[in-house]
């Protein structure tokens, strides 16, 4: 894939967040192409469009002008986390409430096995501004594929843009199930259920995915 079809990809992503009110006029989305990042600016999500992307070097230690300074957590995790080839970060109010009750979700329905075997909630609601508070996060993350930010949103990731804003959706409605059922003595899915619902992944992340954007 090119590196234009890439940054159509990352700008369609971003205005999908907005579509299902995932952002207001914060959040982002990002992809890695090789040694490069390329990264929604500092402005509305619902507004993106890809020739207002920024791109720069995946082991950059300094932001260059006109990239939002959260860009630390996403250059965070693609350092730690060859496997991951894009980043997402939004604001769902469930997410806010989740992780101020909770210091981690467990999958309660197959499709938030999707999110992986834990949700780990990162203890700080401090901004990712910084290079050691982005790594800090990115910890926290581990080798999951959502991680709740206390008082602070989420970050997703997944081997693309459409997998990482599809997790986004999951995620969301994973803290809903969870804020549901608190007090109620939920079954968490076991472990093989678990394996079995990853396992079937691939194809059904890319149809939900499609769903979310409006593709056929």
């Amino acid at each position: 894939m090119t590196l234009d079809e890439i940054r159509e990809q990352v700008a369609l992503a971003a205005r999908t967040l907005a579509r299902h009110g995932l952002v207001t006029a914060f959040g982002h989305v990002s992809a890695r192409v090789g040694d490069l990042v390329v990264i929604t600016p500092p402005i509305a999500p619902g507004n993106v469009t890809a020739d207002a992307l920024v791109t720069l070097d995946a082991a950059a230690g300094e932001l260059p002008a006109g990239t939002a300074p959260e860009t630390w957590a996403h250059l965070a995790i693609y350092r730690a986390r060859p496997d991951v080839g894009a980043v997402a970060r939004a604001q769902p109010e469930s997410a806010f409430a989740a992780s101020a009750i909770a210091t981690e979700l467990v999958p309660l329905h197959g499709h938030a096995s999707w999110l992986g075997r834990r949700i780990p909630v990162h203890g700080s609601a401090r901004l990712l501004r910084d290079r050691e508070r982005a790594e800090a996060a990115a910890d926290t993350l581990a080798d999951e594929d959502a991680v709740l930010l206390r008082g602070n949103g989420a970050l997703t990731v997944g081997a693309d843009p459409g997998a990482a804003v599809a997790r986004m959706w999951l995620l969301e409605a994973a803290c809903r199930v969870h804020l549901t059922t608190v007090g109620h003595g939920p079954r968490a899915l076991t472990v093989d259920e678990i394996d079995a619902w990853r396992a079937a992944a691939p194809p059904l992340m890319e149809r939900l995915w499609r769903h979310l954007a409006g593709l056929p």
